[in-house]
């Protein structure tokens, strides 16, 4: 099989996933977006503390931007709403008990709806500059919502809050978004699938 046949192939069969998991009932979406949890709780487990604050490093951030990607606009805010939620009433899956890191896990739901509901509808952010770009946006609503209950819940400063909650995990997620970004950019088709508004075939 030549390259360029292979590469035809790998085509057809992204489109075919994101067609698929457009058209699909709403109840297999739904299971699709627990599966998504529990990989987000799988990914929690990646857990490095770090000494000079409460919240660790950990392997959430990745999931969360992919989620976006894989289960589209709603359903993939949805499967970090089932993570959060069930993880509240006791599924032993977030990364450690710290009450302080409850802000950023807010902040994966609009986080993972931003990245999908852009994919999905625009062409133009399935390029890794555009999946970077949105994915950088991502990480950005985590450190807003983290940061600030943070803040809350030390009583700590702005320039305080920020060395702790934001900082330290710049170069982390950067590496992050650019592993996110060019696995994606490797799956997503760049031309229109399902019910998108504002597409460009490419």
């Amino acid at each position: 099989m030549s390259v360029s046949t292979t590469l035809d192939a790998v085509k057809g069969y992204r489109y075919r996933y994101f067609t698929w998991r457009s058209e699909l009932a709403w109840f297999k979406k739904l299971m699709m977006a627990m599966a998504m949890a529990c990989v987000t709780g799988l990914a929690a487990q990646v857990r490095v503390p770090l000494p000079f604050t409460a919240v660790p490093v950990t392997g959430q951030v990745f999931a969360v931007l992919l989620s976006g990607v894989l289960l589209g606009t709603y359903f993939g805010g949805l499967s970090q709403m089932f993570y959060v939620g069930l993880g509240a009433v006791g599924m032993p899956w977030f990364a450690g008990a710290n009450p302080t890191t409850l802000g950023y896990l807010i902040g994966f739901i609009p986080a993972a709806i931003l990245v999908g509901w852009m994919t999905d509808r625009h062409a133009k952010f399935r390029g890794m500059p555009g999946q970077a770009c949105l994915m950088t946006g991502a990480v950005a609503i985590i450190y807003a919502f983290g940061a600030l209950y943070y803040g809350f819940v030390t009583g700590l400063g702005p320039m305080a809050t920020l060395m702790q909650a934001v900082a330290p995990f710049i170069p982390v997620d950067a590496v992050k978004i650019v592993l996110a970004a060019g696995i994606s950019t490797t799956m997503l088709p760049k031309k229109p699938y399902g019910p998108e508004a504002g597409q460009e075939s490419a």
